[in-house]
Parts: C-alpha cells; sequence; structure tokens
C-alpha cells in the first residue's frame, strides 16, 4: 500500500505519478510536495496517498544524472483516484499501448487524470482529451494543436478544469494545478495553508502570455507601466479609466494601450477586470459580506455585471463559489478595501508584468 497518510485519517484518495527514464524530477517533486506529506496537522476527513508507478518499477535515470526508484507498476496508476503525468521525454513519441491502456482503465474507474506540462501529449494519446480544451506549455501548444488537432488547446491560461481530466500549462503551473485540487477536494483554507507552508501563491493571477520571454524591468521606476501596474492596484476598488491610466503613466491611450498589451498579453481593460475578479476571491471565501458589497469593494458596483464577469471568468456564479470554497467565515467588510485584497503575486509590480519563462 503506497505510503503518505497521517494515522488519524481513516480514509485516503489515491494519487499515482507517472515516472519514466528521462524524467523531469521538478514535476514529480511538486505532486509530491503537495500531496505525499501526511500533514497530521490538518483537520480533514481523509487525505491523500501517494504511489510512484512506472511501466516498470524499479531504479530509472532521471535528468539531472540520478536515479529514481519507482516502487509501483501500472497496476497501482490503474486503480489509483487521481492519476498525475509529468512533462513527458519525447513529445513526438506516442506513449506505449500498455500505458494508455492502464490510462484508460483509471479513467473509467472513476480516476480524474492530470497532466503537468508536456505531459498534455501523453494525456491526449489516449483519446480522452478529444472535443476538450486543455493546456500545455505555450511552446509546445502548435505541436499539440498538430499532432492532436480534436484536442482544443488553450495556450493562455496556467491549468484548466475539465471535472475528471485537467491540464496544466509549464511546470511550475503544475503547482498550480495541484493546489486547485486540494481546493476543490478540501477548501479554500486548507490549500491556502498548504500554499504557505510551501511559500507560493495560493492563487496565481493571469495567463501564459506574461511568461513568454520579456526583459523584467530593472525597477519599478523605470518603467511607466510597472509604476501604473502597482498604482492600479493599490486603487482596485476606484473608478479606473484607459485615461487616466495613460496620464499616470505619461503616455498617450494609444500608446499606453499598445505597451501595456506588450508587457502583459492583455489590454488595461481585461487585466484590470481580471484583477478585480481575484480580488473578490478572498472576501467571499473567508467573510460574510454580501455578494453586491464585495463587487463594489473590487470596483465592479454594478451587482449584475459582477455576478456576469465572474461566471465568465470562473464558470460559477459568486455565490456557487462562496459555497464551495467558503471557510469559517467569521467577519463581514464594509469599508474601502485595503490593497492587501490584491490578489497574491499581483502586489510586486514589475511580477506583475514580466515574469521568468515558466
Amino acid at each position: 500500500m503506497p505510503q503518505g497518510v497521517g494515522e488519524t485519517v481513516t480514509a485516503v484518495h489515491r494519487v499515482a505519478v507517472l515516472a519514466f527514464e528521462g524524467l523531469a524530477s521538478f514535476d514529480l517533486g511538486v505532486a509530491a510536495e503537495v500531496f505525499a506529506p501526511p500533514r497530521p496537522e490538518l483537520t480533514v476527513p481523509w487525505w491523500y496517498s501517494f504511489a510512484v508507478c512506472a511501466e516498470q518499477p524499479g531504479p530509472l535515470e532521471v535528468v539531472g544524472g540520478f536515479q529514481l526508484v519507482a516502487r509501483f507498476g501500472l497496476e497501482t496508476l490503474a486503480a489509483a483516484d487521481t492519476v498525475i503525468l509529468p512533462g513527458c521525454p519525447d513529445i513526438r513519441t506516442d506513449p506505449s499501448p500498455e500505458l494508455v491502456e492502464a490510462l484508460r482503465d483509471a479513467y473509467e474507474n472513476g480516476a480524474r487524470l492530470v497532466s503537468i506540462c508536456s505531459g498534455a501529449f501523453t494525456l491526449a494519446s489516449t483519446g480522452l482529451l478529444d472535443g476538450r480544451e486543455a493546456a500545455t506549455h505555450w511552446l509546445y501548444a502548435d505541436l499539440l494543436r498538430e499532432r492532436f488537432p480534436r484536442v482544443r488547446v488553450n495556450a493562455d491560461v496556467l491549468y484548466v478544469d475539465g471535472g475528471d481530466v485537467l491540464t496544466s500549462a509549464g511546470t511550475a503551473a503544475g503547482i498550480d494545478l495541484c493546489l486547485h485540487l486540494v481546493r476543490r477536494d478540501h477548501g479554500a483554507d486548507i490549500a491556502n495553508r498548504i500554499a504557505r507552508q510551501m511559500v507560493v501563491a495560493a492563487h496565481r493571477d493571469g495567463g501564459q502570455a506574461q511568461f513568454i520571454e520579456r526583459p523584467v524591468p530593472r525597477r519599478i521606476d523605470d518603467d511607466p507601466i510597472a509604476s501604473t501596474v502597482q498604482w492600479a492596484l493599490e486603487h482596485i476598488s476606484a473608478p479606473l479609466t484607459l485615461d487616466q491610466l495613460a496620464r499616470r503613466s505619461h503616455l498617450s491611450p494609444r500608446q499606453f494601450s499598445r505597451r501595456f498589451r506588450a508587457a502583459t498579453g492583455n489590454s488595461p481593460g481585461d487585466w484590470l477586470l481580471h484583477q478585480r475578479l481575484h480580488a473578490s476571491l478572498p472576501l467571499l471565501e473567508s467573510t460574510h459580506t454580501s455578494i453586491e458589497e464585495i463587487g463594489r469593494l473590487v470596483g465592479i458596483s454594478n451587482a449584475a455585471g459582477f455576478r456576469r464577469h465572474f461566471r465568465h471568468a470562473f464558470g460559477v456564479p459568486p455565490s456557487t463559489y462562496r459555497r464551495n470554497f467558503q471557510s469559517n467565515p467569521d467577519h463581514t467588510i464594509s469599508a474601502t478595501p485595503r490593497a492587501g485584497l490584491t490578489p497574491d503575486l499581483s502586489v510586486n509590480a514589475a511580477d506583475a508584468i514580466s515574469r521568468p519563462v515558466a
């Protein structure tokens, strides 16, 4: 029996990760860090067991010149509740029929299948991504479309939750997706606690456009877009306009829009709406504040508009999101929100504009 569950937990959810020759150890490490530790400090009715599986159990050469020992075979993978597929070693070669069969068996047994980075190629080879939206690293998006034309490739997002089939972008986006799974399973509070232990953000805003190679400003003051982003995040509840943002940057609205899109991959309006919607998440999760007031606090004064934009962005209305993820709300907010209500990774403006390739 795979190990990784504290003695106080009476039920487990079996997580199996595929290992193979040429495995990128970070992909495996992401899954292990989230799902393998027992975490007896968490008050949950069940937790995860964790198994590293391979087509042939035993030692495997992985990237970095060291060996990993996979203790379990494909039969353990096929019996898992969640199967995680790291980036595959060769994106132009199909997996073995035995692996495809084990993945399809796991799916038919009710498992959710999860890919990290180029693991989407392995998942697509099973046919289970046909007709679905899927994410992968932006570098591989065109090839994924070419090899699997029935897959609707989305190269702009960090991950796609298709319910029982989930895909993520570059390696670091696997962290986002694994924390999202914990969030689905145990709620926002547990996912946030794990994120804090890992010293990562519980929510990352934005998509992959921000990771395509661009120079990072040395200081916020060196770049008018970066300084305007910082100012906008500090005034997220204000009725900001394009003209106002352009004036802050000492640029014309047309120049500002062009440079903003080059820096972030989004228009100023889309970016600001995204920031506001993500700023509403901690309020929905941790307060009794009305949905109408939350909309006003994050700068969307029209309640119907807030609900419409929220549903479009997250797939559910804010009331459903609150029911799913609210964790012990103990207060109500009715004052103007602090800058701390902005999303976790948007506090640093230079970081919000341009981050390293993931």
